[in-house]
């Protein structure tokens, strides 16, 4: 999968599978966009990416702020002539009891991960209509989207949500030859992975935790040209968890 000058952006790249992806795409010759709140992360991984011979700016973005948005479609257009590819991943969580959970915490949520992701598809289908070729947009879900642990509605529903807007934004785009697909990732271990203990691993079927650029690899797939075929997709990649019965013993 050659990727070399296509225009790539990825919300929440500073970091963890953000930054995976973003580096994926760099190495395979793509321009990209660095979009993060953290001025400091984004920075920084926007010059590791010039760094090691890649293409690569930063944009300041708040996903829940629709002016930042439209900034950044605005900067990635004018700085590279066009967008190919969206990878929407920004997003936060809050694990708190329902009992004690706010109606603004719950609000700053869903702003993030579900209203921040259909305004940068908006506003990035905007440009890729454009394209002779169309465009890919791949919205990062979660496999708790359809299995959940206590105290994870806020994040759950944005995650549910995702799924859904992710075919209802493929059947509207569909005809501006614009694809839209979603993952749900399982456990990614963004942190120390020599750290983690065999009883992770041997929990799940595939024989171990996944990796930041299990998802990386996943979007390429999704974002491909040549598989024009595939939109409207749901791509679970958690070492097979949600296919496993579990018991109390």
């Amino acid at each position: 999968m050659d990727y070399s000058n296509r225009v790539v952006i990825v919300t929440g790249a500073g970091s963890g599978i953000g930054k995976a992806v973003s580096q994926n795409y760099a190495a395979r010759g793509a321009h990209v966009i660095v979009a993060d709140s953290n001025a400091e992360a984004g920075e920084r991984q926007a010059a590791s990416i010039r760094a090691e011979g890649g293409s690569a700016i930063f944009v300041r973005t708040d996903v829940r702020k629709e002016a930042d948005i439209a900034a950044l479609v605005g900067i990635a257009k004018e700085t590279f002539g066009t967008i190919h590819i969206l990878i929407n991943n920004a997003g936060v969580s809050r694990w708190k009891s329902v009992y004690e959970l706010t109606a603004d915490e719950w609000d700053d949520v869903l702003h993030t991960n579900l209203r921040g992701m259909f305004l940068c598809a908006r506003e990035a289908a905007k440009v890729m209509r454009h394209n002779a070729d169309g465009g890919a947009i791949v919205n990062i879900a979660s496999t708790r989207a359809i299995m959940s642990e206590p105290n994870s509605e806020a994040y759950a529903a944005s995650k549910g949500g995702t799924v859904a807007l992710t075919h209802a934004l493929a059947v509207s785009l569909g005809p501006d030859r614009i694809r839209v697909n979603c993952i749900s990732p399982g456990w990614i271990e963004t942190g120390s992975y020599d750290s983690l203990r065999e009883a992770d691993h041997a929990q799940h079927p595939a024989g171990r935790v996944g990796k930041p650029d299990d998802i990386a690899r996943a979007c390429r797939y999704l974002t491909d040209p040549g598989n024009d075929f595939v939109t409207g997709a749901h791509l679970v990649i958690d070492g097979g968890m949600t296919r496993k019965m579990i018991y109390e013993e």
